[in-house]
């Protein structure tokens, strides 16, 4: 106690040894400033006019972390799945984007190297969008090389039985089990450029060579047929001939048509692209609400 009641008062009486002290301080401490800029390392001065617990603006407000959420929920569900609701147009409508895209998986899993649709992901979804009131359309983008004929027919009929108006734009290519998927909906797109490959049903691994097995894929082949000719204004007879040519393909059997192609066999409604797509659904929509 008595050391520090000196040294307190050697330090008020000798005012230049204070003073010396203060400006050895002083120098150290902007020698050590400079030394930091030098090395591209400033140190940032704090700012007077901000608490030093500073939060960003509305950083804390309810509406807006609910916002940031939902967009988070958003980004994970079209890279998860590829899918989206539009609704920042003019006439307020509500559309869910479905793309089905790659192979349609099935049963067996796919290779992880392989793009896929599963099926599992989009039943239960366009269960969710016929029983939700918020939805009001779908638009589904298709470019897909098939896959899976129990899987891509079970996602067919799912999509032609929803009361919602629907769309469908075929952009790189429908192919295969592709096909009834594209003219599922209540209207069909096909851009210039989009091509569908249609053929006979094919089966991959160890078959018994038996009529029965014929039979079957006979039986699975008019399904499809008779998928395909119910939804748009193409004969059984005239997609079997497309399924059996055999001057189109050089290392297979079936038919490949492009853009009017399509149209002109009567497979597809119009060639357009998105803008037109959506535009469609949107009268669709409306014409819809004045229905009801």
């Amino acid at each position: 106690m008595e050391y520090d009641n000196l040294k307190q008062m050697y330090v008020i009486q000798d005012g230049s040894a204070l003073d010396a002290q203060r400006s050895s301080n002083s120098e150290d401490a902007s020698g050590a400033e400079n030394s930091n800029e030098d090395n591209g390392c400033r140190r940032r001065q704090p700012d007077n006019n901000q608490p030093d617990n500073a939060q960003p603006d509305n950083a804390d407000d309810p509406q807006n972390q609910a916002e940031l959420k939902r967009q988070q929920m958003i980004d994970e569900r079209i890279e998860k799945q590829g899918q989206v609701v539009l609704d920042k147009n003019e006439r307020k409508h509500k559309i869910h984007l479905l793309s089905i895209i790659g192979e349609i998986e099935g049963h067996e899993a796919s290779s992880p190297q392989t793009k896929t649709t599963k099926y599992e992901h989009i039943l239960p979804q366009l269960a969710a969008i016929e029983d939700s009131t918020e939805i009001d359309g779908i638009l589904v983008l298709l470019n897909t090389v098939g896959g899976d004929v129990e899987a891509g027919l079970a996602i067919a009929e799912m999509i032609a039985s929803l009361t919602k108006p629907t769309v469908s734009l075929v952009l790189g290519g429908s192919h295969s089990i592709g096909v009834p998927l594209a003219v599922s909906t209540d209207y069909s797109f096909i851009v210039k450029t989009g091509t569908m490959l249609i053929h006979p049903v094919r089966m991959n691994g160890m078959i018994i060579g038996v009529p029965q097995t014929y039979d079957y894929f006979k039986k699975i082949q008019d399904r499809i047929v008779g998928f395909i000719t119910a939804h748009t204004e193409v004969t059984p007879q005239r997609i079997e001939e497309l399924m059996m040519e055999t001057g189109v393909l050089t290392k297979d059997v079936g038919t490949i048509l492009v853009g009017e192609d399509a149209v002109r066999e009567g497979l597809i409604d119009e060639i357009g692209g998105i803008r037109e797509a959506l535009h469609k659904l949107h009268d669709m929509i409306d014409e819809r609400e004045i229905t009801f």
